[in-house]
């Protein structure tokens, strides 16, 4: 999975819980709040043990807010500070409201992509480093955009060894010639 990064700026009056539930349903993702910097008007978060959520006025710094996000639901940790610098803290709930603005880092998870059996790599080649042979067919490759799987040989292994479905097909004399008889054209990629 790739982590795609995302700011989202809240301003006066925003729900912190209904603007991250809003961003993950809009965008179909799931992820992690990854920083934060702001304040708050109103917090209400839940203490462990307690049936009822804590509700908090005033200027409240948030000092942290950590966990998921999805489209599904969040599940995120508050804390922050009061005007006396006593720290609060607890789960995240409905009616926290943004006093002046809070910037948000948000990072959300992006499938990698599938390979098929039809894209995936169908050429291993050995290589060792230094060896004119092994850079030569390594170049071939990439300039046909022919997707492999590179290794570094054993130790005194002629060089570059390069198989082609799990067969030794040779070295670099060999794709040469599978290249000039246009028989690596099938293994390009798009």
């Amino acid at each position: 999975m790739a982590l795609r990064p995302l700011a989202l700026h809240l301003e006066a009056g925003h729900d912190l819980r209904r603007s991250l539930e809003d961003l993950a349903t809009r965008e179909q993702a799931s992820g992690f709040v990854l920083s934060v910097v702001g304040n708050l008007e109103q917090a209400c978060f839940a203490c462990p043990g307690r049936s009822e959520p804590t509700t908090l006025r005033g200027e409240l710094e948030i000092i942290s807010l950590q966990g998921t996000i999805a489209p599904q639901g969040l599940h995120l940790h508050l804390s922050l500070s009061d005007g006396e610098c006593q720290v609060w803290g607890g789960h995240l709930e409905h009616g926290s409201r943004v006093l002046r603005g809070a910037d948000l880092l948000v990072g959300l998870m992006e499938p990698s992509p599938v390979v098929t059996a039809e894209q995936a790599a169908r050429i291993t080649i050995a290589v060792a480093a230094g060896c004119p042979w092994s850079a030569r067919a390594l170049r071939m490759l990439r300039t046909l955009a022919i997707p492999f799987d590179q290794v570094e040989a054993a130790p005194g292994a002629s060089v570059p060894q390069i198989h082609l479905d799990g067969r030794l097909i040779g070295g670099y004399d060999a794709l040469a010639e599978l290249h000039g008889q246009g028989a690596l054209e099938p293994l390009r990629r798009g």
